[in-house]
């Protein structure tokens, strides 16, 4: 597929003009050039024409995903590779006693047993909180916690020998309710960190900005409410699947490689240096292609460090595959949180001030929950101006799996309890919801109440977007009993300002080798997940380099070949990924520019790369093969390769403790209006319609941008009226287990229960973006909870405050309202 022929240069005044400059520098402006550190050119907002970035292209590896002929970690097989299988606790909380691997060591056909004293050493995504181990030594947590693998000939033989496998418990009292977690100290899951410290909590945050009490009492309206998220977990599509080789000897010396279906290669590659005590020289990860994330292989898991340690006892390659159920016993999915909310604000319907306080239930092992306690509030005081901020978030452990990031990582939570506030506002004020939140815009350029940075802001243009599309003002309080629309709004950074282990590296880095055929080849350490981050680096360089997208060949995830990526999470790799793919192609561009420039006796601004040739700006007429070009920069510099790399601002967050988290380079906005039916016999509620306009700053393929845009949308209504991640107590069969850990039992939206999504793409034009891009793939799932919600309250009267919005409690808050409502026609009566 060849790219777009770029536009003609217009025509040239005539140098004796006297109002005319230079054409060559008239012309210069218009042709995009590094800043002196080659990052591309920050603090412009105008939009740059461009001939491949910004059109509707194919994903790269589109082709192959559909046909079949992509290559996931399951479809690796290797000569004499052996199977894995790991022993899992049958208790949520206990002490191990003893664990007898003997009979399975035994048995013909195995060839490995490993157990958690052969890797001791605890770890965790989170510098600050490694309290994991890939195989539990002393004490299991859930139902579910790893004790012991095997390799084997076969999964059937490794299936026996775990069954052979003894191990002695103690079982302890478990803790299942977050509350009872939080104020017990009797039953610890973990160790206290310091002497009175309750072991039940991972992490405690309290922050707040202004006068939060004064401007609560001074307002003119209070709204209150008590809210409840429900868990729940990413389901993709492919199993989490490891392959471990382990080869001694030879030139290269003795050396591990694994290949993962992880989210963040670079990560699972230092903590296997640090629990398997080998040099990470020594180590090689490969990603292969991945079968959907959404946060839930975003830190190591026990498969990698087993498949490791077993490849390295056996000497032999070992594979394993999750189960669906261990998908889900894995879990690091959506925190369940309770969530008490205070917003006040004037009569006009103006915030002054907001109190929240939130606990989180983490499940067994603290993931990414320090960043989690703290994303529940610091995201939460944009898109709009909050004078003054308070809130009190507590995460604890739990006997159950331990929850995470997923897709909108710790803000989904607290954003579906806000808007519903500001629904109620509204409600109050008697104001129409979308005209409250453009009262209460931010703005851009801005700083937040807690001191993050906002550049570009299209908020505004979001709201009225979906005030259009949706036909909001002819539906909103119009239409018929059991019909309603609601509105919800949202921010979501694109990409967190720091690293999760401290270092003043850049965060993501691209090697770009030109080849005198013509052809581009980009080395990218970034995961693509599906989200197209492989066919975003190859668009920059054919859009820079004046390539064919046909002509750029992308190599991605691999710890030998690739230069670092921190991974694929929190919607950094477009920002991130992007601009240091710029880099390393305008570092190139100069080079070509230059020798054509000189092979011509022109200067290298005149130069233009573009549709698969080298042209003289000034005279299109004379061009040549971009392949030409090339030999001629090969010839003057020797061997063509570039280097490109992205580190972020330091200056876009406040001084405070937790001040960095949360921060990041840009932030994306988001608005959804959803229109639904509800059955008000059935409390069934049909979502007919989600209008979903997004901020992405610049859509540089628009075709992809759609698709996160609708997958994330459908992902939320999926939340939103269906999904449950939760488990058994004691008094409802065994205490720990899991309710439904089946793509059967687990009820997630089919193709048929998918309401229309219509996407708007708003573009604000970041000036740090590559070209002004900001992210797409998260911030568009956190109004769809919310505008549902305000939607089922425009329908039939009712606040739906606890997820998920299922039939049984949709109508028992109707019935509620009914039988209330006769109470106060009773009193009025009486009266």
């Amino acid at each position: 597929m060849s790219t777009r022929t770029p536009r003609r240069t217009r025509a040239v005044p005539p140098r004796d003009d006297p109002e005319v400059g230079d054409p060559a520098e008239e012309l210069e402006e218009h042709i995009s050039h590094p800043d002196q550190d080659g990052q591309a050119p920050h603090g412009r907002r105008e939009r740059v024409e461009t001939n491949v970035i910004g059109q509707r292209l194919r994903k790269t590896d589109g082709l192959a995903k559909s046909t079949g002929r992509a290559r996931y970690t399951d479809d690796i097989s290797l000569p004499g590779m052996l199977h894995g299988k790991i022993l899992r606790s049958p208790h949520p909380h206990a002490r191990i006693l003893s664990i007898d691997t003997s009979a399975a060591e035994q048995m013909a056909g195995v060839h490995a047993v490993v157990t958690g004293a052969e890797m001791p050493r605890s770890y965790g995504i989170i510098p600050w909180t490694p309290d994991e181990q890939a195989l539990a030594t002393d004490r299991v947590r859930y139902v579910g916690d790893a004790v012991a693998a095997v390799a084997a000939d076969d999964e059937d033989t490794a299936n026996r020998a775990l069954e052979a496998i003894r191990v002695e418990y103690e079982e302890l009292e478990p803790l299942l309710d977050p509350r009872e977690a939080e104020r017990r100290t009797d039953v610890q899951i973990h160790d206290p960190k310091k002497p009175g410290y309750n072991g039940n909590i991972t992490k405690v945050v309290k922050l707040e900005f202004g006068e939060v009490d004064g401007e609560m009492d001074a307002a003119d309206v209070v709204v209150e409410g008590d809210y409840f998220f429900e868990g729940s977990t990413h389901t993709p599509i492919e199993p989490h699947c490891a392959v471990g080789l382990w080869e001694e000897g030879g030139i290269a010396g003795t050396r591990l490689t694994v290949w993962s279906s992880t989210q963040v290669p670079h990560y699972l590659h230092r903590e296997l240096a640090r629990v398997l005590e080998l040099e990470a020289a020594r180590i090689r990860v490969i990603q292969p292609a991945v079968g959907g994330g959404f946060g839930g292989k975003s830190e190591p898991f026990d498969l990698e460090f087993c498949v490791a340690k077993l490849a390295m006892k056996s000497g032999r390659p070992v594979k394993i595959l999750y189960t669906r159920e261990e998908v889900f016993y894995a879990h690091r999915g959506r925190h369940p949180f309770l969530m008490k909310y205070r917003l006040g604000a004037d009569r006009e319907g103006r915030i002054r001030a907001v109190d929240n306080r939130a606990l989180l239930d983490g499940g067994a092992y603290a993931s990414f929950g320090l960043v989690t306690a703290y994303y529940s509030g610091q995201l939460l005081p944009a898109p709009y101006e909050i004078p003054a901020y308070r809130f009190h978030s507590t995460r604890v452990y739990t006997n159950k799996p331990a929850c995470g990031p997923k897709r909108g990582h710790g803000s989904v939570q607290p954003r579906f309890a806000f808007e519903v506030q500001l629904d109620k506002l509204a409600e109050r004020l008697d104001l129409d919801p979308i005209e409250l939140r453009r009262r209460n815009f931010m703005g851009e350029d801005r700083r937040t109440i807690n001191e993050l940075r906002v550049t570009s802001n299209g908020f505004l243009q979001c709201l009225d977007a979906v005030e259009r599309a949706s036909g909001w003002k002819e539906k909103h309080r119009r239409l018929p009993f059991g019909r309603g629309v609601g509105v919800a709004g949202s921010c979501y950074i694109s990409g967190t300002n720091y690293p999760i282990y401290p270092n003043e590296m850049p965060q993501s880095g691209i090697q770009i080798q030109v080849d005198r055929s013509g052809r581009v080849t980009v080395f990218s350490g970034a995961s693509d997940i599906g989200q197209g981050s492989d066919s975003m680096v190859a668009y920059i360089a054919a859009e820079e380099l004046g390539v064919p997208l046909e002509s750029v060949r992308v190599l991605t995830s691999d710890t030998d070949l690739t230069p670092v990526d921190l991974g694929a999470y929190s919607s950094r790799v477009t920002f991130m990924l992007g601009n240091a793919c710029i880099d390393a192609c305008r570092k190139m561009k100069a080079l070509v520019q230059q020798a054509v420039a000189e092979h011509w006796d022109a200067k290298p601004q005149r130069v233009l790369l573009a549709g698969g040739q080298a042209m003289d700006g000034l005279d299109t007429s004379r061009q040549m093969p971009i392949a030409g070009a090339f030999n001629l920069a090969e010839a003057k510099y020797g061997t063509l390769g570039a280097t490109g790399s992205y580190n972020t601002p330091k200056d876009v967050h406040g001084e405070y403790r937790g001040g960095t988290i949360g921060a990041s380079p840009a932030y994306s906005f988001t608005a959804h209006v959803a229109e639904v039916e509800v059955d008000p016999e059935t409390g069934f509620v049909d979502v007919k319609t989600i209008w979903v306009a997004h901020d992405c700053g610049r859509a540089l393929n628009p075709a992809i941008v759609e698709g996160q845009m609708e997958g994330s949308a459908y992902m939320g209504f999926g939340e939103a009226l269906m999904e449950q991640q939760i488990f058994k107590d004691a008094d409802h069969g065994r205490a720990g287990l899991h309710d439904a850990p089946s793509l059967l039992d687990y009820r997630i939206p089919t193709s048929l229960d998918t309401p229309e999504l219509a996407s708007l793409i708003i573009e604000s034009i970041d000036p740090e973006g590559p070209y002004g891009a900001k992210e797409a793939g998260e911030g568009p799932l956190h109004p769809s909870i919310p505008a549902i919600a305000n939607a089922i309250y425009d329908a039939v009267g009712v606040r739906m405050d606890s997820m998920p919005f299922s039939p049984p409690r949709v109508w028992k808050a109707i019935q509620a309202q009914k039988e209330m409502e006769g109470r106060e026609g009773k009193a009025v009566a009486a009266d």
